[in-house]
């Protein structure tokens, strides 16, 4: 899922770099009570600042996709081959994805089977295989048509046991097909009977990585940078004005991963992929890109390692001083900043921590030159 080096556009791995980053702090908050509400997901309908950042990496994913495979499509490499390659990154994704969370226990009865690194897999196979079979507007088609059928899918069949269709947590119908396929101790443990990144809503997170390819698409195009940031622009501006309109029939929704989510927030993407290309790639402000390329270069593996070693703190427990038993993070966690942080500020300064801290290791892998690619 890496660009090629000789077209690498520094724009989009400090894009990526700024994503994964933000992903490490929404996730790693000292206390899950204490958090600061734009580093919280809408609790439904609604979006804040942490609900950008996943569409964000499966849109950049469809970027890179464009970059690394447009050459190889363009001078009739074999596709079967090419397949094989894009299916075993994409095996080796899933794979990571429920080691991630089978981690320690590994208790297959009750392993879930969805989750983060599994839809970035199913994206970007099927995103890359649509891409090699398929012009530049079949792919504008193919993304259309998968929201368009999404929305009527879920707002017109009735849901089996329910007998109407509806978009509640527990009763809509992609929550009825998570339990009836994948079965209750499947699922994610926070929601119980459904699953945030369940089997139907990976289709419109299809058309969120197809657009992040047609970005790709115009990021190529022979023309001048000024041209391709103002049409970026306009195209982002215009997703943000349909995601809005048709969030009146069809609630933005992270959890649903509704089409007017896609849309909004790849409107979104595309305003700041063009930032980020003009200030960079254009105008050569790179000064302070840095820590993001770092983290850019590495984003799988960090995002993989941080989740580990998170589990990996707060399984280790053991009997403080006090007499109350705790584990390593905790006891960490209150040793360096509840006593003398506000609660929600101490939650933040260990997240921030663990920012910082997963940028020093992936700098010594970055001076070493070590990328590791799936």
């Amino acid at each position: 899922m890496e660009t090629q080096k000789s077209e690498r556009l520094l724009s989009l791995d400090v894009f990526r770099g700024i994503t994964i980053a933000g992903m490490i702090l929404v996730n790693n908050p000292g206390s899950w009570g204490n958090i600061y509400p734009a580093l919280e997901h809408a609790k439904w309908n609604g979006i804040t600042p942490t609900d950008w950042i996943f569409p964000f990496f499966l849109f950049i994913v469809g970027v890179a996709i464009t970059f690394s495979l447009t050459k190889r499509k363009e001078r009739g490499d074999d596709h079967k081959r090419l397949m094989v390659q894009i299916f075993r990154r994409a095996a080796i994704l899933f794979v990571l994805g429920l080691i991630m969370y089978g981690y320690p226990y590994f208790n297959l009865s009750t392993q879930r089977i969805p989750g983060v690194l599994q839809r970035i897999a199913v994206c970007y196979f099927f995103s890359s295989f649509i891409f090699l079979k398929a012009g530049v507007k079949t792919i504008a088609y193919i993304s259309a048509a998968l929201l368009l059928a999404y929305w009527g899918i879920m707002t017109l069949i009735p849901v089996p046991g329910i007998g109407y269709p509806n978009l509640e947590p527990a009763t809509n119908l992609g929550a009825w097909l998570d339990r009836a396929i994948l079965g209750l101790d499947h699922l994610w443990k926070g929601s119980k009977v459904w699953d945030p990144e369940g089997i139907l809503s990976t289709v419109p997170a299809v058309s969120t990585t197809l657009l992040g390819v047609l970005a790709g698409y115009w990021l190529r195009k022979k023309i001048e940078p000024a041209q391709k940031v103002v049409w970026l622009f306009v195209f982002g501006n215009a997703g943000l004005v349909l995601g809005t309109i048709w969030d009146i029939w069809f609630p933005i929704n992270k959890g649903l991963w509704t089409s007017s989510y896609v849309v909004f927030t790849a409107g979104l993407a595309l305003q700041f992929l063009a930032i980020c290309y003009w200030l960079i790639d254009v105008k050569g402000f790179k000064w302070w890109t840095k820590p993001f390329v770092v983290y850019g270069m590495n984003a799988i593996t960090v995002f993989f390692l941080s989740g580990i070693v998170a589990k990996t703190l707060g399984f280790i427990r053991f009997t403080n001083a006090q007499g109350k038993e705790t584990s390593l993070m905790g006891y960490l966690y209150n040793s360096m900043f509840t006593w003398w942080l506000s609660p929600v500020n101490a939650s933040l300064a260990w997240a921030i921590l663990n920012v910082l801290f997963w940028l020093g290791i992936m700098w010594i892998l970055y001076a070493k030159k070590i990328f590791i690619k799936v």
